[in-house]
């Protein structure tokens, strides 16, 4: 999850502390690893020729548009995100690896986009459902359209996580779905689950997106899974920083969760641990006419 500060339950607020350096170090490797779980920067069949303006939104420390331009200089982007430490941090990056074609900036994108009409060929976002309340989605989307140009692609990425056969885990993972929903962050009717997935095309044919398309990603990380260490290493980081956040939406005490993440830390290294993630991309045009 990007662009994260501690909820304040009004469902306008971000899971994480975004200047911590312990996330900004955990989304860096988030991104390269979602970038290779789900099969390369824009595995869809997207004409990336016909690209030339890109919007990264929720760019955390900006490895997905970091490696894009890279691997495509034809591109210039902006990457936007709420945090000043992953947007000095991003930059940067950006000038040691000699990309003036890249730039990343402070801003809300729980608000409205600070660019002008038809400004943008792509926009990209991954994971927005940890800061993003339910009465923010269809508004951020809206703004995406109106800022791309016409025939431009929005893309965006969400995820169900914590399939598993791991008690402990799947424990955190139902306190994580219920503290999201009383965030104002779920979709989900009772708060079992995270969601966001299923409305990903909806909100793209009720903002007036067409040829909207998506695809799903199975990543398995069960012990043994090529995936396996990388993913436990996350989820291990991404849990001690949520810990805080779960206390405060009152699903459970600190006690609890320090109990329940021991657990989970030792039934992930059993050799019978089994894991599973489901992410769904979800892509559109606007209209060209």
């Amino acid at each position: 999850m990007t662009e994260s500060v501690a909820s304040n339950g009004s469902g306008h607020g971000y899971v994480i502390d975004a200047e911590n350096a312990a996330e900004m170090a955990r989304l860096m490797h988030q991104d390269h690893l979602l970038t290779q779980e789900l099969g390369g920067l824009v595995p869809e069949p997207i004409d990336l020729s016909a690209v030339f303006q890109v919007l990264d939104i929720a760019c955390g420390p900006g490895g997905w548009l970091l490696d894009l331009t890279t691997q495509y200089p034809h591109l210039r982007g902006v990457g936007i995100d709420i945090s000043q430490l992953m947007i000095d941090y991003a930059n940067s990056l950006a000038a040691s690896q000699g990309l003036p074609n890249v730039q990343f900036q402070v801003m809300d994108a729980a608000k409205s986009l600070e660019f002008p009409d038809n400004s943008f060929d792509l926009v990209n976002a991954r994971i927005l459902t940890g800061f993003l309340s339910t009465q923010q989605w269809p508004t951020l989307v809206q703004e995406c359209y109106r800022i791309l140009r016409p025939g431009g692609i929005i893309r965006l990425t969400e995820v169900e996580w914590g399939l598993t056969n791991s008690v402990a885990y799947d424990t955190l993972t139902g306190f994580a779905a219920l503290g999201n929903y009383r965030a104002g962050h779920s979709f989900s009717p009772h708060g079992r689950v995270f969601g966001t997935t299923p409305m990903l095309k909806h909100f793209l044919r009720q903002a007036g997106f067409q040829q909207v398309q998506h695809r799903a990603y199975a990543v398995d990380y069960s012990a043994g899974a090529t995936a396996y260490e990388d993913n436990v290493h996350n989820y291990l980081i991404f849990y001690k920083l949520f810990q805080d956040f779960l206390v405060q939406m009152g699903v459970a005490t600190t006690e609890e969760v320090e109990q329940i993440y021991e657990q989970m830390e030792k039934e992930m290294r059993e050799d019978d641990f089994c894991a599973l993630d489901l992410y769904v991309t979800a892509w559109g045009y606007k209209e060209t006419t």
